[in-house]
């Protein structure tokens, strides 16, 4: 409830004002009415009359409508509307409060040279006030008055330092959820790329041994219809496998809450299919891992599985008829040693102008702290050498 009656008061602030100044014009027009029916001003200065009070008492009340957009330009008015009623020698009404609202104002919502300024009018204004008012030399009831005005005046400075504080915290939360939203959208995108980079390893790898065992079939499906059936059950069961892949991980950017269950990423226990795999692409690879074996998170893993993967499907594509591979794993006590060769034609192959394998590869192992090499073997072949570190090192570096 008072937060709608909040909100309704930032949209309507005039209106708020209205509210606020009603008591007080209640209150001065009584005032007044009692003036008038005493007589006029018991200075001996000008009597206005009834209607010149009351012209008088809006001049000075009107314009506090306006204080919280233009505080100095509303106390200019007050104050000199004061001033001249002072000149002319009309006795103070209630209606001259309004000089402490307007000065309530500009310290509440200006800068602090011009709230000194207005409470140094607002004083000058009571000193002249109280010079004609009374003959008493007692400075009491002066001091009292002038007590209350800076009193008055403190709680406008008040109302400005904790609005401008709430300004800022507001400033604050919003430039944070700003960030919030900044960072979860690169989130995104990292994932997205991540994503991406995923669907390049299946899909070169898959489509890969696609073409390779098409390619055979059709050289062999005259001369030995059985291999080229062989081939084609291969085909086959690659494009299922990567069918599902791609929906697995198609699925991830799903928006829709969907509860479907997808296939767990690839890990180094399942090097064993990747090898038998490509051997029956009709790439021979050779599988051979050295060193004390050690439990790697599935991060590093998904990466030593995508970079041997993505290497092989390299040689597939580029290696020629005839190559063959070799994997070689060496865990060391801080890190792991990868090399992944082959015989094909090396430097002498083809190269994909839109290909983003080794950037893949790269950004993977950069993640972790490691480093990548591709290079061509002296005598042909080409040579892919990953060193990641593992243990306490890899932890701190991918953290």
């Amino acid at each position: 409830m008072f937060g709608r009656l909040r909100a309704w008061s930032r949209r309507h602030p005039r209106i708020v004002d209205a509210l606020w100044l009603a008591p007080f014009l209640l209150i001065s027009l009584v005032n007044i009415l009692v003036i008038v029916d005493s007589g006029g001003s018991p200075w001996g200065g000008l009597n206005i009359g009834p209607w010149g009070f009351l012209g008088l008492g809006l001049v000075l009340t009107v314009p506090l409508l306006w204080l919280r957009k233009c505080p100095l330009t509303v106390f200019a008015i007050v104050s000199l509307t004061s001033f001249g009623q002072w000149l002319i020698g009309v006795q103070p009404l209630v209606f001259n409060v309004s000089v402490l609202i307007a000065m309530y104002g500009v310290a509440s919502r200006c800068l602090l040279r011009w709230a000194v300024a207005a409470l140094m009018v607002a004083e000058l204004g009571l000193a002249l006030s109280f010079g004609r008012i009374t003959t008493d030399p007692e400075p009491g009831p002066f001091i009292t008055t002038s007590v209350f005005v800076v009193t008055v005046w403190i709680t406008g400075i008040y109302a400005n330092t904790r609005r401008r504080y709430l300004e800022s915290l507001e400033e604050r939360a919003e430039r944070a959820e700003h960030e919030r939203d900044q960072q979860a959208r690169l989130a995104a995108a990292a994932e997205r790329t991540r994503i991406a980079r995923e669907l390049h390893d299946v899909v070169a790898h898959n489509v890969s041994v696609i073409i390779v065992q098409a390619d055979g079939a059709s050289y062999a499906i005259n001369s030995n219809p059985e291999q080229a059936r062989k081939a084609m059950e291969t085909i086959s069961v690659t494009g299922r496998q990567a069918l599902a892949e791609m929906r697995r991980m198609v699925g991830v950017l799903r928006t829709d809450g969907g509860t479907e269950d997808y296939a767990p990423q690839p890990s180094l226990s399942q090097l064993g299919e990747l090898m038998d795999h490509v051997r029956a692409s009709g790439l021979p690879v050779d599988l051979r891992i050295t060193g004390a074996v050690k439990e790697l998170p599935g991060g590093e893993q998904l990466t030593v599985y995508r970079i041997i993967q993505e290497a092989l499907t390299n040689t597939l594509k580029h290696g020629g008829p005839g190559s063959s591979a070799a994997v070689e794993m060496e865990y060391g006590s801080r890190e792991l040693l990868l090399r992944v060769t082959d015989d094909g034609r090396g430097a002498a192959a083809p190269r994909s102008p839109d290909g983003h394998g080794l950037v893949g590869m790269r950004e993977r192992v950069a993640m972790f702290g490691g480093s990548v090499e591709a290079v061509p073997r002296p005598g042909g072949g080409f040579q892919v050498t990953v060193r990641l570190p593992i243990g306490e090192t890899g932890a701190s570096r991918a953290a």
